[in-house]
């Protein structure tokens, strides 16, 4: 398999689903787990509060993932992204210090929002001659 041809496939893939979305949640997931796991001197000092950011960043990590591997429930995943985005605002240190919650509102807007291009409609603008060729 030559590297156009691993280029194309990805291309086809990254296309069919809501990615920049699913990555901008994974993305703002990771961030806000990251800043409660400091160092241990900063985490005894938080104590259980900690916990709460943890969780919802790696929900946000669950959502960003399913929107990348089953793009049929990008709504919901979009909803609950938003939803525990602006959640963190509260529980989490700012939402990461609203890095977290910036990127997590973006990103779930954005999987909430994709819409699936119809086969017929890819098909057309894949025959449609482009402006060099007329």
């Amino acid at each position: 398999m030559s590297a156009s041809d691993l280029r194309r496939r990805w291309r086809l893939w990254r296309k069919g689903r809501p990615f920049w979305g699913g990555l901008a949640a994974v993305l703002a997931g990771a961030e806000i787990c990251v800043i409660p796991l400091a160092p241990l001197k900063v985490m005894l000092e938080q104590g259980i509060a900690g916990v709460p950011g943890v969780l919802m960043g790696l929900v946000m990590i669950v959502m960003g993932l399913s929107a990348w591997f089953a793009p049929q429930y990008r709504a919901l995943a979009g909803i609950l992204t938003v939803l525990v985005a602006t959640a963190t605002l509260v529980m989490s240190n700012l939402g990461g210090f609203l890095i977290g919650t910036i990127l997590g509102n973006v990103g779930g807007a954005m999987i909430f929002a994709w819409q699936p291009v119809p086969a017929v409609a890819r098909g057309a603008q894949e025959r449609s001659p482009s402006p060099k060729e007329s």
